[in-house]
């Protein structure tokens, strides 16, 4: 197993992700196999945890605190997150938190989160009145934080606000990051903003949620011209590896085999070249086939109900990749009623100027009908 050093800890590269633990029929978490995964990983180097209030229905973080707490405490660690995505939490810091150690059953957290940072709920964040800040960094002074950061979802200037607002108490970010969101998604700015903190970076969805995991055939064939022995699962990491600021990359491992197979990539450091990587990039291009807009704004100058046209383009294209997801439809409800996508009236005055031609028109009249099914 790979490791960083993090202060005066050594964390290991690959982190177990609490989000898509095995599950029974019913729908509850499959202890049994989830213990065999935790067994495993440990004994293979493992050292870091991630779960949160909300993941499987607030169980994650009960059954992961139960089954580390077989181990000595020092042999790993532990993260969990303040669950800011649900805005009707924001003034119950004093009451979540404590709760949280007695599910977990630990005394205090290695790392704490605030989790989601996004457009949102940005303003509740910085809402000194919630008392959030201030109640983690009294946690942290008593010793039930050892190490404070944050997640973010939202786009940079969001990210920019948080960091103006509380930069020097955040030791460390997770972000979306993998060889598709670099540029689709602009990870690739939230990587040099956060460079410029000198901040240490923990990343999620490096596989996008298993579709990065395959691609098509022909996108394979290119990287086995590259690597042959490479598997496209691999790729993912490798390219992760050639980021010097990631310090640990989470993984969603649902099953005792993906935990194999991810330790294995991660028992050597085979990170992608500038040349491999730009072959990447061409593959994410050919899989999102997106929208090409290049946000030059000219359409909104000509848009007489003042939509945001490229964001709302930004949002039809990742709705469309994923298949709808969760990033595009938070996005959206963050947004004013009268400034979504149903609100075009279809003038088109915006495509007589768009350098690019696209039919903004069409595209947010199918946007509508997708967001309705």
């Amino acid at each position: 197993m790979l490791y960083h050093s993090f202060k005066d800890k050594s964390l290991s590269a690959l982190g177990l992700g609490c989000m898509r633990l095995p599950t029974l029929p019913s729908g509850e978490i499959d202890e049994v196999a989830t213990a065999e995964m935790v067994d495993y990983a440990l004994s293979h180097g493992i050292n870091y945890y991630d779960t949160a209030w909300g993941y499987h229905d607030g169980n994650s973080e009960t059954v992961i605190g139960k089954l580390l707490s077989k181990y000595p405490r020092d042999s790993y660690y532990i993260a969990t997150k303040f669950p800011g995505y649900d805005i009707s939490n924001m003034d119950k810091v004093r009451e979540i938190f404590p709760r949280q150690l007695e599910k977990t059953g630990m005394e205090y957290f290695d790392f704490y989160l605030i989790h989601n940072v996004c457009e949102r709920n940005i303003d509740h964040y910085l809402n000194e009145d919630y008392g959030i800040m201030e109640y983690l960094l009294e946690q942290k002074k008593v010793g039930k934080i050892r190490h404070l950061g944050f997640s973010n979802h939202g786009d940079i200037p969001v990210m920019q606000r948080f960091l103006d607002a509380y930069a020097p108490y955040m030791e460390f970010c997770q972000i979306q990051l993998n060889w598709l969101d670099y540029d689709f998604q602009n990870a690739r700015g939230k990587l040099e903003l956060l460079k410029k903190y000198n901040m240490p970076v923990w990343v999620m969805e490096p596989l996008r949620g298993g579709k990065l995991a395959t691609i098509s055939p022909e996108n394979e064939a290119k990287l086995k011209v590259l690597r042959e022995d490479e598997t496209v699962v691999g790729w993912g990491f490798r390219w992760l590896q050639s980021f010097p600021q990631i310090c640990v990359t989470l993984s969603g491992m649902s099953d005792l085999e993906q935990i194999k197979q991810n330790i294995e990539i991660f028992s050597n450091h085979k990170p992608a070249t500038p040349q491999e990587s730009e072959v990447l990039y061409g593959i994410a291009k050919d899989m999102t086939n997106s929208v090409p807009c290049t946000a030059c704004r000219y359409c909104t100058e000509k848009c007489p109900e003042e939509l945001d046209i490229p964001l709302l383009i930004e949002l039809y294209n990742e709705h469309n990749f994923s298949g709808g997801g969760f990033l595009a439809p938070m996005r959206l409800s963050s947004l004013p009623k009268h400034k979504r996508p149903f609100c075009c009236i279809g003038c088109r005055r915006c495509e007589k100027v768009c350098p690019q031609q696209i039919k903004i028109s069409e595209v947010f009249a199918d946007f509508c009908k997708k967001l309705k099914k």
